[in-house]
């Protein structure tokens, strides 16, 4: 289904901004506000910030995008939704990788007690050091967890590792 279908059958206007954005998600990898907001500027010109969080905020509220918060790092943003799919991120850079479910359907893992919930999702954030930042570090092994594995201190909700402020 196209991207203008999508946000009507989501109850939402067809903005040139909104579709900058889901293209923009679409072609990055797990991308921040920064990268979404540089993306759609290239695309469409020049859209306040504030806007892309608007956006950003009634894509998620509709349907069409996930968002992703691992503690310490920067709210992200994805296209791929209603699958429970779980996230692997790299306590050195940041890095945020899919994960398929870790057994059967959603919610996939169970609570030992549910507390009188309805639980119908299971967000699961596994914590390691990515390929590239073990090569740097081959001491590493699965199952370590090195206090110097803490993503880099300019890492912050709203800064992407490895990008300069502008």
């Amino acid at each position: 289904m196209q991207d203008t279908s999508r946000l009507r059958q989501a109850g939402l206007r067809v903005t040139a901004a909104r579709l900058a954005i889901l293209q923009t998600v679409r072609d990055g990898d797990h991308l921040d506000v920064d990268a979404i907001h540089h993306g759609v500027c290239e695309r469409v010109g020049q859209v306040s910030l504030q806007a892309v969080y608007d956006s950003l905020n009634a894509l998620h509220r509709g349907g069409l995008l996930r968002r992703i918060e691992p503690a310490g790092s920067p709210t992200r943003y994805e296209t791929r939704v209603g699958d429970n799919h779980h996230h692997l991120v790299c306590r050195r850079c940041g890095r945020v990788t899919d994960v398929d479910c870790a057994v059967g359907h959603a919610p996939c893992l169970d609570p030992v007690s549910d507390a009188g919930f309805l639980v119908d999702e299971a967000d699961v954030i596994y914590w390691g050091v990515c390929p590239e930042c073990h090569a740097g570090d081959p001491s590493l092994t699965a199952g370590d967890h090195p206090s110097t594995a803490t993503a880099p201190e300019s890492v912050s909700r709203d800064e992407e590792p490895g990008r300069t402020a502008p």
